[in-house]
């Protein structure tokens, strides 16, 4: 198991407990509710939101020759789900890459950003942003992406 997959783990474990708690007390709708709630958190905050993530060299060699932004992203970060939501169909035609999983794309990003692996981290035409608005980022592609 990797990094990304401990935050909706422990998100669908702790809705479990308490939701397990409430049962006993007398209260099924109630823990049936908190842990959809918990389950739909433990989503959101999973990689599975977002689109399938490829290596940082291939990123590059990708974006390289079709002109399009690598995202350098982790999972439970709230301001690449920012970017993810309002990005919507646009998001896929972006190439996104997990910090978490791929050590090359977490080197990328500290090389970016003094050290420190803040994301999301957009890489257009070879220049790092970090944390730019979702709005400039869809204007980075092309119409014929």
């Amino acid at each position: 198991m990797t990094r990304t997959w401990i935050l909706p783990i422990l998100l669908v474990l702790c809705g479990s407990l308490i939701s397990t708690g409430l049962v006993f007390s007398g209260s099924p709708s109630e823990a049936a509710a908190l842990l959809l709630v918990f389950v739909l958190l433990a989503g959101v905050n999973s990689p599975l939101v977002f689109p399938r993530s490829i290596g940082a060299l291939e990123a590059q060699r990708r974006s390289a020759a079709d002109g399009r932004p690598v995202v350098y992203w982790r999972s439970g970060c709230k301001y690449c789900l920012r970017m993810r939501f309002r990005l919507g169909r646009n998001a896929r035609q972006l190439h996104w890459v997990n910090i978490w999983r791929d050590p090359a794309g977490a080197a990328a990003v500290r090389a970016a950003n003094e050290g420190n692996e803040t994301v999301p981290t957009v890489v257009v035409a070879g220049q790092p942003h970090t944390n730019p608005d979702p709005e400039w980022v869809r204007e980075q592609l092309s119409p014929s992406a």
